[in-house]
């Protein structure tokens, strides 16, 4: 029975390539981890947040890969292992044949696993993939921030699938503020962190300043500056950002992870288009 769940789950995404399936199927998988997680503590001490989270609780149209979360409270002592030990019971029931690996090191901040899985696509129907092939083995990524910049909010969501969970997520303004600080620091393209760029200028997010400006001079080239994040600031750097991208190859970054429908408008990403977009920032 439960393996039709995952059957039925499937079938409401009406996925038109072989790519969407393999990135459906990977989304169910982090509903149910999602799900597991809720039955225990885990939700007491983390929040959940990203693009995963974006996509799920707030209605990001585009397929994300990892699971990332952060401590409410910085503890290095914090075990991931200790609350994802349970998942490969739950996920079986499910049809998974799910493998754990520890990647962590004792002195990381970040605490890392990976769940990977091979089984499911033996178990349902699949109209794309099997067609292409066989189904590669699915690969998510959990990284649990230990010591996370201070001054995030909250708010409780809940899920449906595969049953009524609840879930700790940060709150968009302060998802808006993480993703801004990605922009500004990671050190190489990644088109996903644009795209979700358009959807929060398009949906009017606020930004959390309190919490990007921790991030700000937690980590990147700002570290230990004391920087006080204004909107005139953010303005100016974000601009700078924006005149120096390759948008081509930003692009390309994200086309795997949208539905082919929305492929085209991908080919309209410019300086021109992202300066347009500053002009909606609160």
């Amino acid at each position: 029975m439960s393996v039709q769940m995952i059957q039925q789950r499937l079938l409401t995404y009406n996925c038109k390539t072989d790519i969407e399936e393999q990135q459906a199927i990977r989304e169910i998988t982090q509903e149910v981890v999602l799900a597991a997680l809720g039955r225990g503590d885990f939700f007491k001490h983390a929040l959940f947040q990203g693009g995963t989270c974006l996509r799920i609780f707030y209605g990001l149209n585009r397929f994300s890969e990892g699971m990332d979360f952060i401590l409410r409270e910085a503890n290095p002592d914090f075990q991931l292992k200790d609350h994802i030990k349970h998942l490969t019971d739950e996920l079986a029931a499910y049809g998974y044949n799910i493998e754990i690996t520890d990647r962590n090191k004792a002195d990381a901040t970040v605490k890392k696993a990976f769940l990977k899985d091979d089984s499911i696509g033996k178990v349902i129907n699949l109209r794309h993939l099997n067609q292409a092939g066989s189904m590669a083995k699915i690969k998510i990524k959990l990284e649990v921030d230990t010591n996370p910049p201070s001054g995030s909010g909250h708010e409780l969501k809940y899920l449906d699938f595969p049953f009524v969970s609840s879930v700790v997520v940060q709150d968009r303004p302060s998802l808006f503020a993480g993703k801004i600080h990605a922009l500004l620091c990671r050190e190489y393209i990644k088109g996903r962190d644009w795209y979700d760029f358009i959807w929060y200028t398009s949906n009017r997010t606020s930004i959390n300043y309190d919490f990007l400006t921790s991030a700000i001079n937690q980590l990147g080239p700002w570290q230990g500056q004391s920087i006080a994040v204004d909107k005139a600031w953010l303005l100016n750097e974000l601009k700078r950002k924006i005149v120096s991208m390759n948008w081509k190859q930003a692009a390309e970054d994200v086309r795997h992870f949208v539905r082919v429908t929305e492929q085209p408008s991908l080919d309209l990403w410019s300086k021109e288009l992202f300066l347009g977009q500053l002009d909606k920032l609160k």
